[in-house]
């Protein structure tokens, strides 16, 4: 029997997979968790085989409860969900800790095929995604220009981000002006866009 913590904020749909993946006679859901920053508590306590998590959740996203599933229980191997066939939330993902990624409207049974496979130690991927993860462009930003960009995302101000970053505010704009001239974006705003897109930040 397949141990599984399902992690998704909307209850409706949490509760239909559950249902979906107790019927399927080698799955069960030990464990349910409504937020990121429940997944390492519920799995702590419930010590499932594979996290099923869903990449958009209130508390901390997807990605970031991987990595600290990742590390608070290594044995416990995890499949992404997501609503989104974005390349980059799966290089993310990916670097994350995550064994399997697929798109919520795929089928139950493939569901709890990746599942199975995931448990078993095998990468679980779907395909359309993964075909555009290997196609998809190199990043053309440099490592500071990247943390530039990155700062840009959380919101920090250009004064802000120099004293991060231990740089003047003439810095930071020159290397926004670059970031955005490189990414092609019509400004920092789309930057970030195309960037969290491509996996560049």
């Amino acid at each position: 029997m397949i141990r599984v913590l399902l992690a998704e904020d909307h209850g409706v749909v949490r509760g239909a997979l559950v249902a979906l993946l107790n019927l399927t006679g080698d799955i069960k859901v030990v464990g349910e968790a409504a937020r990121g920053d429940r997944v390492v508590s519920q799995a702590l306590a419930t010590r499932p085989d594979v996290a099923v998590i869903d990449i958009e959740m209130p508390g901390l996203d997807g990605i970031g409860a991987t990595m600290r599933l990742r590390s608070a229980l290594p044995e416990c191997r995890v499949l992404i969900l997501t609503g989104m066939a974005q390349t980059g939330h799966l290089r993310r993902a990916l670097d994350a800790g995550a064994s399997g990624f697929m798109l919520k409207d795929a089928p139950t049974e493939r569901l709890a095929e990746s599942i199975r496979r995931v448990a078993a130690g095998e990468q679980a991927i779907d395909s359309g995604l993964a075909a555009a993860a290997v196609s998809s462009r190199v990043s053309p930003l440099t490592e500071r220009e990247a943390a530039v960009l990155s700062a840009v995302a959380s919101g920090a101000s250009t004064a802000e981000i120099a004293g991060q970053l231990c740089l003047s505010a003439a810095t930071v704009r020159n290397y926004i002006s670059t970031v955005i001239t490189k990414t092609g974006a019509r400004n920092r705003t789309d930057a970030v866009r195309i960037a969290a897109e491509s996996g560049w930040i």
